[in-house]
């Protein structure tokens, strides 16, 4: 008798452990790993990151570095003297479906260099996969949120040597103006005002890339370059 009911239960805990593994995560647990990851960032704790990546992941990042499980637990490391920060995920989605998990958000940094607070903003979508009843990431995938830069200042006086018509090609003009103390290009009808980051170095809101105006050996703007992740597409001035 006592074995008929030790076989009973034991039957009853091995289809209720069977269910229970059967059971998707869910998004709040996502996020409790997720959040606990980029808790350990600072200290430099490997063990949550040892944890939640899987052995063969793959871990793409906004520096355009690829990382296998290895290389990405060697770059946590503790936060050197009169360094500190956090990240606080938000904006969270999610889609569960079997043994996959894909979480994407909104990761918020916050840091403090000797006393000079600095944040940046990324976007992250990390893919979990359910082995043998343990989730784990085995890919992850992170974008930086562009931001413009600072408008700096600009001695007015100058606006008048950036004022032209610039050429690409035959037929593909585009024109520089001022309108009081600030200035503007404009090309097929669409005008987009230019902030200053440096006295010849511009960009426009919104837009990644700078223009910046080429001065000749005689000190004269002889092309508008138009800057785009470190490639140049030189506008010749007309006139």
């Amino acid at each position: 008798m006592f074995s008929i009911v030790r076989l009973v239960l034991i039957i009853s805990f091995a289809t209720a452990f069977a269910r229970g593994a059967d059971v998707p995560i869910t998004e709040d647990e996502l996020v409790r790993h997720t959040q606990e990851l980029y808790n350990a960032i600072a200290p430099g704790n490997q063990a949550p990151w040892k944890r939640y990546f899987a052995d063969d992941c793959i871990f793409s990042y906004e520096k355009g570095r690829t990382l296998d499980k290895t290389r990405l637990i060697a770059d946590i490391t503790p936060m050197p003297a009169g360094y500190s920060g956090a990240i606080k995920i938000d904006n969270v989605q999610s889609r569960i479906i079997g043994d996959t998990g894909v979480l994407s958000y909104d990761a918020n940094e916050t840091e403090t260099i000797f006393d000079q607070n600095l944040t940046a903003r990324y976007h992250i979508t990390d893919t979990w996969l359910r082995r043998a009843g343990e989730w784990k990431i085995i890919a992850s995938q992170a974008h930086r949120y562009y931001e413009d830069p600072v408008i700096g200042k600009i001695d007015p006086k100058k606006l008048g040597d950036f004022i032209g018509i610039y050429e690409l090609a035959p037929g593909q003009t585009r024109s520089v103006t001022a309108e009081g103390e600030n200035l503007f290009d404009e090309r097929k009808g669409k005008k987009e005002q230019l902030f200053p980051e440096t006295s010849n170095l511009f960009f426009r809101k919104g837009v990644e890339g700078r223009i910046l105006f080429r001065y000749d050996d005689h000190g004269k703007i002889d092309a508008l370059v138009d800057r785009r992740n470190n490639e140049d597409v030189v506008w010749r001035k007309m006139k």
